[in-house]
């Protein structure tokens, strides 16, 4: 998990690939557009744009994706996020491969994280997340999960 600021995404340390997959999202006004799923570079990358009410931590369960890197910004109100490490998820439910997900009852050493309006967090594949918890109370959250394929950091890498 790789976590920051949407205007200082450099001190993350992040690559170039996550800096302009997050910039051509934001060029698409994240903020003004209403909830739904907007491709950015076809199925290589897209932007889910999402509104909903938090809930507690055991109201959810964690997710983590085989193909897709999840960068994760917060638009509106506040998100406590829980994850774990690579092959951390435990009690998981049969692999949806057309979706690219899994469902996960419980994460191992779990962690978490709050995110506040302009924070980004990453998950790679395999890292198990489960957003949209509340930090003290219920809230509504507005938020842009951007979808890119794992491909594009193999991509890089093997150009340089």
């Amino acid at each position: 998990m790789i976590l920051g600021d949407i205007n200082r995404m450099q001190a993350a340390g992040l690559s170039a690939v996550f800096c302009q997959a997050i910039d051509q999202a934001l060029s698409a006004g994240l903020s003004q557009l209403a909830p739904g799923s907007y491709p950015l570079q076809g199925e290589e990358m897209w932007v889910n744009v999402m509104q909903f009410a938090t809930q507690h931590e055991e109201e959810k369960r964690a997710e983590l994706h085989r193909a897709y890197i999840d960068i994760q910004i917060l638009l509106e109100g506040e998100e406590h996020i829980y994850f774990g490490l690579a092959e951390s998820a435990r009690d998981c439910d049969e692999w949806h491969e057309e979706e690219d997900y899994q469902l996960c009852d419980r994460i191992e050493n779990q962690q978490s994280v709050t995110l506040k309006p302009g924070m980004f967090a990453i998950f790679m594949p395999g890292e198990p997340h489960k957003p949209g918890c509340f930090t003290t109370r219920p809230g509504t959250v507005k938020k842009a999960v951007i979808k890119l394929h794992h491909r594009a950091l193999t991509d890089l890498h093997s150009t340089l």
